[in-house]
């Protein structure tokens, strides 16, 4: 097992994979996300492959356009990096003559990029990772340099930490690729880009194996990555996501993807993913999370409503009467103890790992 710190993105050299550290008992900070009603902002809105939509106003400031614009121009870029990109665009403009002022304004950027879509995880994770690297650098370099100088050190690191950000995508798929072998038969559930881009490079190492893919309701995701891995060549099932249990005794390993990872190692992923890991723990079937360390939230949520979700439409037809209450959150929590080894471009991780990474980058 491999993985080198999360705190070493923020270096300038290239980190190289080291041994995994020691797991041990540590008092954990609990940081709970109470429900509350929040609902995204209207008037433009973009959806991602997903099924996520971040929505703006016509008063929105200058870094959402930006983030809206990174989207809509490549639609395979992940949410967190287009907005990490457009905070470092923040940079680069910020008129600010201070540091005070200048982290200032990158944390009203980042307020205004949360408020796109206040349920996505990934985008505050992405932010608050962002905002944290930036109050660790200036810390560093403020005290032997002025300002300007301090500037150009914070947009340059900026920007090495974006192209290591849109470089995890791939090394997730190279490094999990080793895990998918002949004759195997995968079962995934959602849209995830970065497992796509894993059995992708499975594929293209000669691996021969099938892929059972859930339907995804209520918005299909499964159906958009059925139809792009059939495009690969490799064999692909579709099941309802009700058939799970009915599949899952033919089923060698589940690889999900993760909206984002909490402290406890557990994830927040598209609605199933739970109990899709239930059916796989009680037949003995390893669930690996194949998740961008960008996601990793400084949230921990104790159960299914200690985080904010949003609410998906369903359409069940006339035939169901009015007063009939619909509950269809759009994400659900899979705790650790339902995860074998979480896939991630820091190495391969155990779920308590995940802890020990968060803890010694917010110390």
């Amino acid at each position: 097992m491999h993985c080198r710190s999360i705190s070493s993105m923020f270096d300038q050299r290239e980190g190289v994979h080291e041994n995994a550290p020691d797991i041990r008992d540590q008092d954990t900070k609990v940081y709970l996300i109470a429900p509350a009603e929040a609902q995204p902002m209207s008037l433009s809105n973009i959806s991602t492959d997903d099924g996520t939509f971040y929505s703006s106003s016509t008063s929105d400031s200058l870094v959402v356009r930006e983030f809206h614009d990174a989207l809509m121009r490549n639609h395979d870029m992940a949410v967190a990096v287009s907005a990490i990109k457009a905070l470092t665009s923040v940079m680069r403009k910020s008129t600010a003559t201070t540091m005070m002022g200048l982290e200032k304004e990158l944390r009203e950027a980042a307020n205004s990029l949360e408020r796109c879509n206040p349920t996505a995880i990934s985008l505050q994770a992405g932010c608050e990772l962002f905002l944290r690297f930036v109050t660790r650098t200036a810390a560093t370099y403020a005290e032997n340099e002025d300002f300007n100088v301090c500037k150009a050190m914070l947009i340059q690191r900026g920007t090495r930490f974006t192209e290591t950000s849109v470089r995890a995508r791939q090394t997730i798929a190279e490094i999990g690729a080793t895990f998918v072998r002949n004759g195997m038969v995968v079962l995934t559930h959602g849209n995830s880009r970065v497992v796509f881009t894993l059995l992708q490079r499975a594929a293209s190492k000669g691996v021969r194996f099938r892929v059972i893919v859930t339907e995804g309701r209520p918005d299909s995701t499964g159906v958009s990555m059925a139809r792009d891995i059939e495009k690969l060549g490799i064999p692909v099932t579709m099941v309802l996501d009700s058939g799970v249990a009915y599949a899952m005794e033919r089923v060698s390993m589940v690889l999900v993807g993760a909206e984002g990872v909490v402290e406890s190692g557990g994830i927040i992923n598209k609605l199933g993913t739970y109990q899709i890991s239930l059916c796989a723990k009680a037949l003995n079937v390893p669930v690996y999370v194949a998740a961008e360390s960008y996601k990793f939230a400084r949230i921990y949520p104790l159960g299914q409503h200690d985080f904010l979700s949003d609410r998906k439409h369903v359409d069940f037809g006339p035939l169901l009467p009015r007063d009939v209450a619909v509950d269809n959150p759009s994400a659900d929590y899979t705790p650790p103890s339902c995860i074998k080894l979480l896939l991630t471009d820091l190495g391969v991780l155990t779920p308590a790992a995940v802890s020990d990474e968060l803890i010694q980058l917010y110390l």
